[in-house]
């Protein structure tokens, strides 16, 4: 049975559970990282020596980088359906996932981290404005391409969906102003309906 280790709250760690639930994989997840500890035990080091989460094993083959264990689960349990066959196909949704890492990212921790993590008097509120507006400008990139599609990679989920789908609830959810963005909202909203998204990733922001 795949193994994950990590927290729930984790949004690299709900990718992977997104994932593994929408195409129906078992697996076991063990509480690691944050509040419970754990990631810089010299077991979990062999495993994963960057002493971060996910980490997953899944028959023996031992991954981390969620976006790897994504596209990993995808094309060994969804090839034709996360995965597309087509390589071109392919190419354009992971092009996605590597978008949420290269540009999603950074501004978004700044913004998670400073609001959610961060006491009120502590926080940079001047960074966290900043990251806003950067965001705010990114979304309106995704919600131009979401203008004739369902979903990142066109009629139906594919695996492109997903990374940067953890991010948008973070988005839509937080304390903080947005520019009216009608296609990025739909997809989100579209993201809403599916089970596993519900159960893995709109809990509550800790």
């Amino acid at each position: 049975m795949l193994k994950i280790w990590g927290r729930a709250n984790s949004v690299n760690v709900q990718k992977v559970l997104w994932c593994a639930d929408e195409l129906g994989v078992p697996y076991e997840r063990f509480d690691v990282g944050g509040a419970f500890g754990g990631n810089r035990e010299p077991q979990y080091l062999h495993m994963n020596p960057n002493a971060l989460v996910p980490t997953v094993e899944d028959d023996g083959l031992v991954l981390w980088e969620s976006n790897t264990v994504v596209r990993y689960l995808a094309a060994k349990h969804g090839l034709g359906t996360l995965c597309p066959r087509d390589w071109g196909q392919r190419a354009l949704v992971e092009r996605w996932m590597d978008w949420q890492l290269s540009t999603v990212h950074g501004p978004m921790a700044t913004i998670f981290i400073g609001l959610v993590r961060t006491k009120p008097e502590q926080r940079d509120m001047k960074a966290i404005e900043a990251a806003r507006q950067a965001m705010d400008e990114i979304w309106s990139r995704l919600d131009r391409h979401l203008a004739d599609r369902s979903f990142i990679g066109g009629a139906g989920m594919t695996m492109g969906d997903i990374p940067v789908g953890c991010f948008v609830y973070r988005w839509f959810n937080l304390a903080i102003e947005r520019n009216d963005r009608p296609h990025l909202r739909a997809w989100y909203e579209r993201l809403t309906a599916r089970p596993a998204y519900r159960q893995h990733v709109m809990i509550t922001m800790t």
